[in-house]
């Protein structure tokens, strides 16, 4: 697919839009480090380095052991959550596990910012070839290569909230059709209400934001449907599509289009955490052999993270 002829006057407006957020942050005296899309795009081009990362694979493994690196550098505090389930169709035991990084861990009001970082174990949506190698370069790296880049600007974060970085597990385990989505987020969302039950959280959230296939050469971000239906989420989905609005990031698009079943539906349906969706879900490489590095785009990555980025910092 080839980019839309409107791309480099977006990436123009975008980093413009950028640039006015980094002075206007530099009168409130906050240290800023900028969202750096050519960086991501680096990261995302590391992570497809180490082939199709379908949960309980020994690739899998590899990424979470960079991950957890790479986080601790940049000073967060990584833990996993562990879990574990039987494959629905071989019997055998899968070992699962969340990533979770924690920046500012003494704030007790905080922001969720969520993404899978597992890849389909198939492209099953390929015309030539459903059981053919499924890279995941937009629709599994993308979000983590953002926040691996996001990572940098969370130490100097001013403000009183603090954010949690969840990196969830078995968004796309499908083998079948009747295969469950979303194991890692719904497994997240029960503990989650488990502990404040027990009385054992030391903070809870006050909003959760989900990036997905967030890389697409031709990038349009709709707001998801039921972020805008569900009446305690729509003001998140209004204030980040208003932050877009204001930086000139075009990308975004301020009506819904599709109603996604994503990471965000159990975090907000199961553990009563308001949370959005960030996809774009117009990829036309989705679940193909084609979704590689060469169908991402710096850019969109840059339009994204510099908009998240520029939300959480407007966060008091």
């Amino acid at each position: 697919m080839m980019p839309s002829p409107r791309a480099p006057i977006r990436f123009i407006v975008a980093l413009l839009g950028g640039l006015v957020a980094y002075v206007a942050a530099a009168d409130d005296g906050d240290a800023r480090v900028e969202f750096s899309g050519a960086r991501a795009m680096g990261h995302l081009e590391d992570i497809c380095g180490l082939g199709p990362r379908p949960s309980g694979s020994p690739a899998m493994d590899r990424q979470r052991a960079l991950l957890a690196d790479h986080f601790r550098k940049a000073g967060g505090i990584v833990s996993g959550q562990a879990f574990q389930i039987r494959d629905r169709h071989s019997g055998k035991p899968v070992h699962l596990e969340n990533l979770i990084v924690t920046w500012h861990p003494d704030r007790t009001d905080r922001v969720l910012i969520g993404a899978h970082y597992d890849t389909r174990p198939f492209a099953d949506r390929d015309p030539h070839d459903p059981r053919g190698t499924f890279l995941g370069a937009n629709d599994g790296a993308s979000g983590v290569a953002l926040l691996m880049e996001l990572a940098a600007a969370m130490p100097a974060l001013a403000g009183d909230v603090g954010v949690d970085f969840v990196l969830f597990d078995a968004e796309e385990y499908v083998v079948a059709p009747r295969d469950p989505y979303c194991l890692g987020s719904n497994f997240f969302a029960r503990t989650h209400v488990a502990d404040r039950k027990a009385g054992r959280l030391k903070h809870d959230y006050r909003c959760g934001v989900v990036v997905d296939m967030v890389a697409d050469r031709d990038l349009e971000i709709w707001q998801e449907q039921h972020g805008v239906d569900w009446p305690d989420t729509r003001p998140l989905v209004e204030a980040i599509w208003g932050v877009a609005g204001r930086m000139g990031v075009r990308q975004f698009v301020a009506r819904p289009k599709y109603a996604v079943e994503d990471d965000h539906v159990p975090l907000r349906m199961i553990a009563g955490i308001p949370t959005c969706d960030i996809i774009d879900f117009d990829f036309p490489q989705w679940h193909t052999t084609e979704d590689t590095p060469e169908n991402c785009s710096a850019e969109s990555l840059h339009a994204v993270g510099s908009v998240l980025l520029q939300w959480l910092r407007e966060q008091r």
